[in-house]
């Protein structure tokens, strides 16, 4: 066992620690200058003084917002469609993986559905066209239509699709021997086995659907439907200054559209930061193995 390393490995370790610090820095900044911003009242804000630390420290933005009934409206919409969402394409793609895994001796229409599915994620229609077919579909003002509006992400069938490939063929032969049909072999082998890559395409669905908001803009008439990200868009706070007590409009004078924004942003960052710490250590793993083989 090599105990002592050379000067220039030393070096070399030394660098990379500074580099990966510098890194994390650089991500972590911009979290750090929202928090900082929504803590701030609204002079300091407005006049650009804050950076690394709130100045004139309030919680007066986060106060207003717990009083905003379509925020969490929002938010809980959000939350549905994270939930709704991750579901079904973890089914779809799942089941998509598992047969296009299989050879074309084993699985004929496997080379015809995999070019049908790459040109799908090439191309596309259009705006219209999708607009039409979700219209004729029944999914306007529907929270369905922000489900199934992305429920089979390609590129997360080829990663799934290309770790089932890189499997050893000597387990599912075995299992066959064993009288496993397929339906066993792929919930009671492949699912298990498949844990890093399904986590990471786990991680890409609840971002995808956290984070998109154009779709609700096209299919909603009405902002009371919105998702959060989509209701944040709007960046402005709508505030009926003849229901406001004195209290209420004294808080308001302290606060600005930024510093409610900036406090909006950082709530709907928090559940992301909660969860990907959870599923992080399966993501280089799932990357690496389902980019192997095409």
């Amino acid at each position: 066992m090599i105990t002592e390393r050379s000067a220039v490995s030393r070096l070399f370790n030394g660098l990379n620690i500074i580099l990966l610090l510098a890194t994390m820095l650089l991500c972590l900044l911009p979290v750090w200058y929202t928090l900082s911003i929504s803590l701030s009242d609204k002079a300091a804000a407005s006049a650009g003084q804050v950076f690394l630390w709130p100045k004139g420290f309030t919680f007066g933005s986060y106060e207003t917002i717990m009083q905003d009934g379509q925020f969490f409206k929002s938010f809980f919409i959000s939350v549905q469609r994270v939930l709704y969402g991750s579901a079904i394409s973890f089914i779809v793609v799942l089941l998509m993986a598992y047969p296009l895994s299989k050879s074309g001796k084993e699985f004929k229409a496997r080379n015809v559905i995999m070019w049908l599915l790459v040109f799908a994620m090439l191309f596309n229609g259009g705006l219209v066209p999708w607009y039409l077919t979700m219209k004729s579909l029944g999914m306007i003002n529907s929270i369905w239509g922000l489900v199934l509006g992305g429920g089979l992400p390609v590129f997360n069938v080829i990663l799934v699709m290309n770790y089932f490939r890189n499997m050893p063929k000597e387990v599912e032969e075995s299992a066959l021997m064993d009288g496993a049909g397929p339906w066993r072999i792929l919930f009671s082998i492949f699912l298990p086995l498949a844990m890093p890559v399904l986590a990471t395409v786990l991680v890409f669905t609840i971002v995808y659907h956290w984070n998109e908001f154009f779709q609700a803009l096209v299919l909603m008439n009405k902002s009371v439907h919105y998702p959060l990200q989509s209701y944040i868009r709007q960046v402005a706070v709508v505030i009926d200054p003849t229901k406001m007590d004195e209290e209420s409009v004294k808080r308001m004078s302290e606060l600005s559209n930024q510093t409610l924004n900036a406090a909006k942003i950082f709530i709907s960052m928090l559940p992301l930061l909660v969860i990907y710490p959870f599923l992080q250590k399966y993501f280089v793993k799932g990357i690496t193995l389902g980019s192997v083989k095409g």
